[in-house]
């Protein structure tokens, strides 16, 4: 048999390494498409000469689409029999992502729990990325609800990985020379620096965009994910395709700008949840929550922890029910370190 039908839970082993398959060389393609799907407008990943002024040699590869190539690597091996993406945490930029850099990734299983059902499991992975260099770019860690193959096949001892509620201040990686003591607001596109932020402060980024069919296919195959869920609308009883979490994401992402424009590189996520699932069809609008401020060693550099939520509609800044269960019109809750002027 020379085709592969993927890992189901059962093919996991804890401890084991995977490195996967299909490196990835980045251009400039990346940025435009990523630009056309998404409304993104960050200076810093939209103009070389903003991004020279910000004391690094050119405009970066966005951090997300970053993500999802290093994302999209793994999935053949972790997610292509998903039911669902659940989570994230301890994500960090390591090193920024540069037109013509060749990205690959490798994944450590830390993690494995069969579901009350027996019919599911939760894998739990460490992924890294690196450039061609072997230096790595990017790690996170993800869970993801995997089927089985044989509902009788045994279930492991159950082991779920503690990880860290906040990635450390400390530990935030600030791209080498990243200096904005000369930002330029003007160009940015608004004036809010980051001691205008108070913690607790929540912002309606107003704006809203359905999500298309088309587009969401698109913006998956860019990524080179093959999640089936994705583009085969019979896996799923309600014959709907399931629109890749990390597409909600940069959605929501490029919506925050709106009240974020100087929020300009994502360096770390500290908690990820996809909260209910998206459809073809829904209209993404998001909001934020100011939860803490650092300090930075870089010259004019300050960083913003932000609460960033997606939702499908319902009134803004609602998120848990009376019961702690996320609402319906939820979609995504993410917990993530930014760099912004002081």
């Amino acid at each position: 048999m020379k085709t592969n039908p993927g890992r189901f839970f059962e093919d996991y082993t804890l401890g084991e390494v995977i490195h996967h398959a299909v490196p990835r060389t980045v251009s400039g393609g990346e940025r435009a498409l990523y630009h056309a799907l998404y409304p993104a407008r960050h200076a810093l990943y939209s103009s070389d000469a903003f991004a020279r002024a910000s004391g690094l040699p050119a405009s970066p590869i966005d951090d997300m689409a970053a993500f999802h190539i290093v994302f999209g690597k793994s999935v053949p091996d972790i997610s292509l029999n998903a039911v669902a993406n659940l989570g994230y945490a301890e994500a960090r930029w390591l090193a920024p992502v540069w037109p013509g850099d060749t990205l690959r990734s490798q994944s450590e299983v830390i993690g494995l729990k069969q579901n009350s059902t027996g019919k599911t499991g939760v894998v739990y992975v460490r992924t890294t990325g690196f450039n061609q260099h072997d230096l790595p770019v990017m790690e996170f860690a993800r869970w993801v609800m995997v089927r089985k193959n044989n509902p009788d096949a045994p279930a492991p001892d159950p082991v779920v990985p503690e990880t860290a509620a906040v990635v450390d201040p400390a530990d935030l990686v600030i791209p080498s020379g990243l200096d904005f003591t000369r930002y330029d607001f003007t160009l940015a596109g608004e004036p809010h620096r980051w001691g205008d932020y108070e913690v607790g402060e929540r912002i309606d980024h107003v704006d809203g965009v359905t999500i298309e069919e088309a587009e969401h296919m698109l913006a998956t195959r860019l990524w080179q994910n093959t999640a089936k869920t994705h583009f085969d609308a019979s896996l799923r009883e309600d014959g709907k395709r399931l629109i890749y979490g990390g597409h909600v994401i940069s959605m929501a992402r490029a919506l925050s700008f709106n009240g974020l424009a100087n929020a300009q590189m994502i360096v770390a996520i500290n908690a990820g949840s996809h909260a209910n699932p998206c459809f073809a069809g829904d209209t993404i609008r998001a909001w934020s929550e100011v939860l803490d401020r650092a300090e930075t060693s870089a010259p004019g550099v300050g960083a913003l922890r932000l609460r960033l939520v997606a939702t499908k509609g319902g009134a803004p800044f609602t998120l848990r029910g009376e019961d702690g269960k996320y609402l319906p019109h939820v979609l995504l809750d993410l917990d993530y370190w930014a760099l912004m002027p002081l």
